[in-house]
């Protein structure tokens, strides 16, 4: 049975949205006047678009939950992680997040999405949310860690660790001391 979780933007993502377009828009229209004709307007407006349209790419839409994958689903991007290499599931806490920082992705440009540095594990995530809260960490076997916003996520972590034990109920058995 698949379980589908709706992205859904805060007010903070919406207004960091609305804010960066409108800086785009400024010193577009800024360069134009000062600059009437030249080379750097045109660039400038064509390095924007085409950043704007790379972007928006890979805003985040929702999350797909089967007995096998995870997928999260992006306007052109589909990113997929096996049920069977999921190590562990947790929720998170605004506050942990605070030691992130885009390495190379958005934050705000119509949600959190990208690789980020973890400056307090020196480690690079990735991030697939709309808004700065309701955080859940995926750990994988190779310690890769993935982090998702889900407004329902004690639903969604109850759902995949009843998926990851399905398909490992021996490996769960034996950490028990059964």
């Amino acid at each position: 049975m698949n379980s589908v979780y709706r992205y859904h933007m805060s007010r903070k993502t919406i207004y960091l949205s609305v804010f960066v377009l409108l800086i785009f828009i400024l010193l577009g229209v800024g360069l134009y006047e000062l600059y009437e004709g030249g080379y750097l307007s045109a660039w400038f407006t064509s390095f924007v678009v085409a950043l704007i349209a790379l972007m928006s790419l890979s805003i985040p839409r929702k999350i797909i939950l089967t007995d096998e994958l995870v997928q999260i689903e992006c306007l052109l991007d589909i990113t997929e992680l096996r049920c069977d290499e999921i190590a562990s599931v947790r929720a998170v806490r605004t506050s942990e997040m605070k030691w992130m920082f885009p390495f190379f992705g958005a934050y705000g440009f119509f949600g959190y999405y990208g690789h980020y540095f973890d400056l307090k594990h020196f480690d690079r995530v990735r991030i697939y949310a709309s808004e700065w809260r309701n955080m859940v960490e995926i750990t994988d076997i190779y310690e890769d860690r993935l982090y998702l916003s889900c407004r329902d996520r004690e639903r969604f972590i109850g759902e995949l660790q009843a998926k990851i034990e399905a398909l490992h109920p021996k490996n769960r058995n034996s950490e028990k001391g059964e």
